[in-house]
């Protein structure tokens, strides 16, 4: 959502940026395979700019933050669309009530669990180089585009972020202690390409061949192919007698 293209798509959102985490075990790195299983359902692409942090870093200054980053990769945030509606959840949360901390009330929410359709493995390619601060004046003047197959999909700039990344990596640093080679992406690059009618969330790679690649000014080009394989969920429950 840190795009302002998304703006006319958003029915309510927060005044501040927004966070989820990724595991280690999604990355993959430049030229590696992603592997699109069949039983993941539809899964695209996701073009960003990916901050690698230098320092150990708390409560940083907007003014400041930037001096906590080592340097700029490329990263492609893939994400399962239909692993996101299968595991969302629509529920009355509770909350001690405003008038009475001691009574809880009951309030509609919905609540979506990303560690699936933004964690499996292979979800995260990131690369091919690491590109140090010094070498990117500007991190907000960053072309980006994404291609699938040949065909231009995205064309977009990190100058249409909502947050830019020292206003991120402050708001972020004042709920978790930025560490040394901890990787903050920024979020999805997708304004559609000049050319094309074709949105970039149409790129399901359980349809589209690849390979997925990623260019960002000054940072280079990031390409993955896709391999998919026909396969089963398969059992996961005990057996119960």
């Amino acid at each position: 959502m840190n795009n302002s293209a998304a703006d006319d798509r958003k029915i309510s959102a927060p005044s501040h940026p927004m966070f989820f985490l990724k595991p280690p075990s999604c990355l993959i790195g430049h030229g590696e395979e992603i592997v699109v299983r069949s039983y993941f359902g539809g899964v695209h692409p996701e073009p960003e700019l990916a901050v690698v942090i230098g320092k150990r870093a708390r409560r940083l200054d907007p003014n400041e933050a930037l001096d906590a980053v080592f340097g700029y990769t490329i990263f492609n945030d893939l994400t399962g669309n239909e692993m996101r509606g299968q595991d969302m959840v629509h529920y009355y949360a509770l909350y001690a009530s405003t008038n009475d901390p001691d009574t809880l009330e009951r309030r509609e929410q919905h609540l979506s669990y990303p560690a699936r359709y933004k964690g499996t493995d292979g979800f995260g390619p990131i690369g091919p180089w690491l590109v140090t601060r010094d070498e990117v004046p500007d991190p907000g003047a960053l072309d980006v585009t994404c291609s699938v197959g040949g065909e231009i999909l995205a064309e977009d700039s990190t100058r249409f972020l909502t947050y830019c990344v020292a206003e991120i990596l402050a708001f972020l640093s004042r709920f978790h202690t930025l560490e040394p080679g901890d990787i903050v992406s920024m979020g999805t690059a997708f304004r559609p390409a000049k050319n094309s009618k074709r949105s970039l969330h149409t790129a399901d790679l359980q349809r589209r061949e690849g390979p997925v690649t990623v260019s960002i000014s000054g940072l280079g080009v990031l390409s993955n192919p896709v391999v998919r394989i026909s396969e089963e969920l398969g059992e996961w429950r005990l057996v119960k007698t």
